[in-house]
């Protein structure tokens, strides 16, 4: 009897401990319901190179609305949010938006660059190949965004240059929407 009390105990115990973790990661991608009256984070002062080798600043962007999507080729979440960036590119581009693709693959340029130009992803029934600067990034890079967590991570850029918004791990594509398009 002690054994099945304590066997029950145990398993309701990670149960709740579970609950509470899925919780906690949950509060970590959405807004707070302060967002709105809290001042927004300053994005940092960044340089990338992209697949040129040419140097992209962040700054120069200052104007636009901006999603910083980290990625990599071998993300399997990425592969899949990679068509509604295109998306969010061809829709909201002309209205002063644009999505900023930064690889964080450790090999660099030497798997970015034919996966950029060789991958083709269904956008409303048309391959399509990425349509957005891809940037190469750097743990260096990462940190002055506060980190990563994991990938996919985005960080959506208000025209004032402020972060007004995170998302850690696969993007709601309608919550994006409505984020992108309260910021245009």
């Amino acid at each position: 009897m002690k054994k099945t009390l304590l066997i029950g105990i145990t398993l309701a115990a990670m149960l709740a401990l579970m609950f509470w973790a899925d919780g906690a990661m949950r509060k970590g991608t959405k807004p707070t319901a302060k967002a709105t009256t809290a001042p927004a984070a300053a994005a940092p002062d960044v340089v990338f190179k992209d697949l040129q080798g040419n140097d992209v600043s962040l700054a120069q962007y200052k104007g636009k609305v901006v999603l910083v999507n980290f990625w990599a080729t071998w993300c399997g979440p990425c592969r899949i949010e990679i068509p509604w960036l295109i998306e969010f590119q061809q829709q909201y581009g002309p209205r002063g938006f644009t999505v900023l693709g930064v690889a964080m693959d450790d090999e660099g340029k030497k798997v970015v660059e034919p996966f950029v130009t060789q991958e083709r992803f269904d956008v409303n029934g048309q391959p399509t190949t990425v349509n957005y600067p891809i940037l190469l990034g750097s743990d260096e890079i990462a940190d002055k965004f506060g980190g990563l967590i994991g990938l996919p991570t985005s960080m959506l850029i208000s025209r004032e240059g402020k972060k007004v918004k995170t998302i850690v791990g696969l993007v709601n594509h309608d919550e994006l929407v409505k984020a992108i398009e309260g910021q245009l």
